[in-house]
């Protein structure tokens, strides 16, 4: 299957000849679908908290002496979030029709990037975006925002877009916004902030100018000291593209083609990361700073609650350690990974106390999630489920809608009774009682990866993705879902969504 060509491309990348095989076999045989016992709701698997359970938990945050990071991919480029203006330009038409093209043009004096478009039109085209439009030329005014002799919005990360209006003649991007909002609750007790995005290697340049003008200023306005660091997707992540009779794909030259393996691959960043706590979001979810204290608060919430439990955690496994064990404090253990951790198993009542404890230790001695759960109000997300594992246990999980059957009639039931999604609002602890680092490969369940049809060069083909980083990557952590407020998530999955008045 693999000739000597190939063994040294792979090689050079990190690959094995056995990753290979294993890849090919994935495609063979499939995924399975994930056995579901429960949609996460409130009081069954969601925690709601009341606003003094809040308040304890930012006053827990507040005296964390621990070290904290922010982690943010940020290395896709932004060319789904203007879709359907490349759409347009190829459309052959001049002329606005879709709903979502005269929306863009009614509100392009709203976004915060219109004072740099209108400067590249003039220098374009020798008229602003005004004279363009009356004169029916809107292609030519999206062609200056997406093409690379123009803005080069339609290949540059979202990270360096211009997301928002700040001040007279200032805009803020989101990799900006995520700097200020590390300010508001990542800081350590000495003031430090720490963060860290993954990012493309043809973009890292661009991010680091940036970097280089504005952390001067961010430092004095917030009074803190940052420490920001970057990260490639590695390349041994790649996978291998197939044919759609599952065997290797082979382009007109005969070499293989690899394929990003989605964001299940940054586990290998984030294992490398080396903190206490570290928080986990999307690159996307941003707001200005006058709409953020809500998001800041919450973060600190689920923060406080995470170092709570985490602790507890450790207070249970030191006493393992001990061997000083009664029916009395087994039992409290149990209950508590039953009715904190969510976990249950119908095993643990035929087991002995020495069973008993070898399986709270299985269960306490994991990294630890808490995960901001918000009102399904019909954005897209993974959502909360209660899940079974090999053991027979059962355990909260964040599933997306392709790790349901969609032929089993009650998991399709199930799913579509879901009142909560994820909207990728991570905390975590990622290291064990005795502040020993875990590593993070060592708890990915490998069974729930997934397959999509993807088009190259006219020929349709097969890509396979490794498991979803907030998904069956963190599959066999300690998982804690906490209810926040829609407030909270404010994606920016198209260049309209710009033009809600979270982003204004």
């Amino acid at each position: 299957m693999l000739n000597e060509k190939d063994l040294e491309l792979i090689g050079k990348m990190g690959i094995s000849a056995q990753d290979i095989e294993g890849q090919i076999e994935r495609f063979q045989k499939g995924f399975p679908f994930l056995k579901i016992n429960a949609v996460a709701t409130t009081g069954n698997g969601i925690v709601a908290l009341n606003d003094e359970e809040a308040r304890n938990c930012v006053q827990a945050w507040d005296s964390f002496d621990g070290t904290i990071e922010k982690f943010v991919p940020a290395s896709g480029a932004a060319s789904r979030m203007f879709k359907n203006l490349f759409a347009f330009v190829s459309s052959g038409r001049n002329l606005p029709e879709t709903d979502f093209e005269q929306q863009f043009f009614a509100g392009i004096e709203n976004f915060a990037f219109y004072p740099t478009l209108n400067r590249t039109c003039v220098k374009l085209y020798g008229s602003d975006i005004h004279t363009l439009v009356q004169n029916e030329r809107h292609v030519d005014v999206v062609k200056a925002l997406l093409n690379a002799e123009g803005m080069n919005y339609g290949t540059l990360p979202k990270a360096l877009l211009q997301f928002h209006k700040i001040a007279q003649g200032v805009v803020h991007t989101p990799l900006e916004e995520h700097l200020e909002e590390g300010a508001q609750y990542a800081a350590d007790c000495d003031g430090n902030v720490n963060l860290h995005f993954t990012v493309s290697p043809e973009h890292k340049r661009e991010f680091e100018k940036l970097l280089a003008a504005r952390l001067p200023i961010m430092e004095a306005v917030w009074a803190v000291k940052y420490n920001v660091t970057m990260s490639e997707q590695k390349a041994s992540t790649n996978t291998i593209a197939v044919n759609t009779d599952n065997t290797p794909y082979r382009d007109e030259n005969g070499e293989l083609l690899f394929r990003p393996a989605g964001h299940g691959a940054l586990i290998e960043n984030l294992n490398e990361r080396d903190a206490d706590v570290i928080f986990v979001k999307n690159i996307d979810n941003v707001v200005p700073s006058k709409l953020r204290n809500v998001t800041t608060r919450y973060k600190r919430v689920l923060a406080g609650y995470l170092v709570t439990v985490q602790k507890k955690v450790a207070d249970y496994l030191n006493v393992l350690d001990s061997k000083e064990l009664t029916q009395e404090i087994l039992k409290e253990m149990l209950a508590f990974v039953e009715k904190v951790l969510f976990t249950k198993c119908d095993k643990t009542a035929e087991m002995d106390d020495d069973a008993l404890a070898s399986y709270l230790r299985g269960k306490l001695n994991r990294p630890i999630r808490v995960c901001g759960m918000v009102r399904n109000e019909g954005e897209p997300g993974g959502g909360p489920y209660l899940a079974y594992n090999e053991d027979g246990s059962c355990s909260p999980q964040i599933l997306e809608a392709a790790q349901i059957d969609e032929n089993d009639a009650d998991a399709v039931a199930l799913m579509k009774s879901g009142t909560h999604f994820n909207p990728v609002d991570l905390v975590c602890y990622i290291k064990d009682y005795k502040g020993v680092k875990f590593n993070l490969k060592d708890f990915v369940d490998y069974n729930t990866g997934l397959i999509s049809l993807k088009s190259k060069g006219g020929v349709e083909i097969k890509a396979l993705e490794l498991p979803g980083l907030w998904n069956g990557s963190m599959s066999d952590w300690n998982t804690i879902f906490i209810e926040v407020p829609a407030e909270t998530f404010n994606p920016v999955k198209t260049v309209n969504d710009l033009l809600r008045k979270q982003h204004q």
